[in-house]
């Protein structure tokens, strides 16, 4: 059995419909780059996973437990995998350090002290002890993307799901965050992330998976999806992103 299975996943909001029976698999330790359009069902794909978003049919399962559903236990679903937003979602009040430690205080008992430690450790690993006892309205757009990443490895989580986390950063910021995933997928995280850095899941990702109005039309590795995309839809979205010098 895969690490993450979505078995027949719907999702609707009213009548509107936006996941029309996702079936795909991904590995531990596995990379999962989500493309397609803006409204193609990624986002939504990645809440439903640590149950922001209810399903109407189908399951989905991490590691053997299904975690879609009536029943579920959202708080330890949510130790178990962690996700990063668009906005960053720092608390303005806490310093950098404060906002990693909340977490591991509040969900898994950890002292304050050892948590203060752990996140300063963290810190050093993405470059950023030297702003522990900062406040987000001190750093800049990627450094604070770059907190929001290391508060979810602050969690240990299994699973890190990644939204778009590119997508409200200037251009120039944009590479330090990409670094900071790159050493995550070195490490061997699994990850799922919606993306529109083409070049970046081009390289970084084990597999890609091309969502259109909802369903997925193409699954496959870089290299098949990027040189020798099979569906017409893809090879459209493709040659429009490469006329728009994202590819």
């Amino acid at each position: 059995m895969s690490f993450i299975q979505f078995d027949n996943v719907h999702k609707r909001y009213g009548d509107n419909e936006v996941l029309k029976g996702i079936n795909f698999e991904a590995e531990k330790h596995e990379v999962v780059c989500l493309i397609g359009a803006s409204g193609s069902g990624k986002s939504t794909l990645l809440r439903c996973v640590n149950a922001l978003e209810d399903i109407q049919e189908g399951k989905i399962i991490v590691d053997g437990d299904v975690v879609s559903g009536p029943g579920i236990d959202a708080d330890r679903l949510r130790r178990r995998v962690g996700m990063v937003f668009q906005s960053f979602n720092l608390f303005p009040h806490m310093t950098v350090a404060e906002n990693i430690a909340l977490a591991p205080m509040k969900l898994l008992g950890v002292k304050k002290s050892d948590a203060l430690a752990e996140a300063r450790e963290l810190l050093t690993r993405v470059n950023l002890d030297h702003r522990a006892d900062y406040y987000p309205d001190q750093l800049s757009g990627g450094q604070q993307q770059r907190v929001a990443i290391v508060r979810a490895m602050a969690m240990k989580t299994e699973v890190l799901l990644l939204d778009e986390i590119t997508s409200a950063l200037d251009p120039e910021l944009v590479s330090e965050v990409l670094n900071i995933v790159r050493a995550l997928a070195e490490d061997g995280l699994t990850m799922l992330l919606a993306t529109h850095e083409m070049t970046f899941a081009r390289e970084v990702a084990d597999k890609v998976v091309f969502l259109e109005q909802g369903r997925i039309l193409e699954e496959g590795p870089p290299s098949q999806i990027f040189e020798n995309p099979k569906e017409e839809r893809t090879q459209a979205f493709l040659k429009q992103v490469l006329e728009a010098g994202r590819l």
